[in-house]
């Protein structure tokens, strides 16, 4: 009761740096009550499918948080030891600039340091600079890199300024063979462009076989200007894609696909994961009886597990 009381308190007064995180009361998010940094307002990493760009301004062109060390330690004094912290959940806590300014290596020790437990989400392989903090505290921490695709030439499209799909699941062994419990998103699904069964099971067993105790998988939510850039970017399939999401419906503002196409993917991510031997969740999918037992779509209960977990 102490930490509801705690987290309704945050959300009425506020932090600057931590804050609840608040999905914006979305029926579809599962996720566990925990709390988030940005050190970064916007990423770099220029994914055409990104959310995230639909409502923070000049979101390609990332800049860090002034003061974020300062206002971190303040807001660490107002939270109980244990609290789950993720980075991030709207921008990369290692977009390009993180490599010579290194702020979320900083964040990074100061909340590990001082008995927090940590999730951190990225699709960037510069997470193994910070592998000496994070294999000390490794029973405090957990890392969920996305893998969308490992078609290279689709991955340089769609993502950017992402690094390759290879080195994301070297990420993911190195993270693994070091004892730090690591997840893979893939996510999202987008139909026509990654959807091919061949090479999403490919991906699945490889994650796996690096070490990823756990696949979590959506389909990609429309939104006007993500949908304009994967449209511009696959002319070849734009209008099958079209289709596919009017044929959908709306939902806390996203355009998604219609139920059973969504459920037909989950199924069969699903299968491919559990038959590999990693547990499996969804996110943002309403889908809630395809998650294995135990195990939260963010990947946060994870953190404590350890590498030999076995599900």
């Amino acid at each position: 009761m102490s930490s509801v009381i705690t987290y309704l308190k945050i959300y009425r007064f506020g932090m600057y740096a931590v804050k609840p995180f608040d999905p914006w009361r979305s029926p579809m998010c599962t996720c566990p009550r925990k709390y988030v940094l940005h050190p970064y307002t916007g990423c770099g990493h220029g994914c055409l499918y990104c959310y995230a760009s639909s409502y923070i301004r000049n979101f390609f062109n990332p800049r860090p948080k002034k003061s974020l060390g300062r206002a971190l330690v303040k807001d660490l004094g107002k939270l109980p030891l244990g609290t789950v912290i993720e980075m991030s959940t709207s921008s990369d806590p290692y977009t390009p600039p993180e490599m010579d300014l290194r702020i979320s290596r900083e964040a990074i020790r100061e909340i590990l340091e001082r008995g927090f437990r940590l999730l951190i989400t990225t699709k960037s392989t510069l997470v193994l600079r910070d592998l000496d903090i994070l294999a000390r505290y490794r029973d405090k921490v957990a890392v969920a890199i996305t893998i969308t695709t490992l078609d290279s030439g689709v991955a340089s499209v769609l993502e950017p300024g992402a690094p390759h799909p290879e080195e994301r699941l070297r990420a993911v062994r190195k993270l693994s063979e070091a004892g730090v419990p690591t997840l893979v998103r893939l996510d999202p699904i987008v139909p026509y462009v990654n959807d091919e069964y061949s090479l999403v099971a490919k991906l699945v067993d490889r994650a796996v076989s690096a070490g990823a105790l756990q696949i979590t998988s959506s389909t990609y939510k429309a939104r006007a200007d993500s949908l304009k850039r994967l449209l511009n970017a696959f002319p070849h399939v734009s209008s099958k894609i079209v289709e596919a999401y009017r044929a959908g419906e709306r939902i806390g503002g996203y355009l998604y696909l219609d139920r059973d196409r969504r459920l037909e993917y989950m199924k069969m991510v699903r299968e491919l994961t559990l038959r590999a031997g990693a547990a499996f969740n969804t996110c943002r999918e309403g889908f809630a009886e395809l998650a294995s037992r135990g195990f939260s779509c963010d990947g946060s209960s994870l953190i404590g597990r350890g590498s030999l977990f076995k599900f």
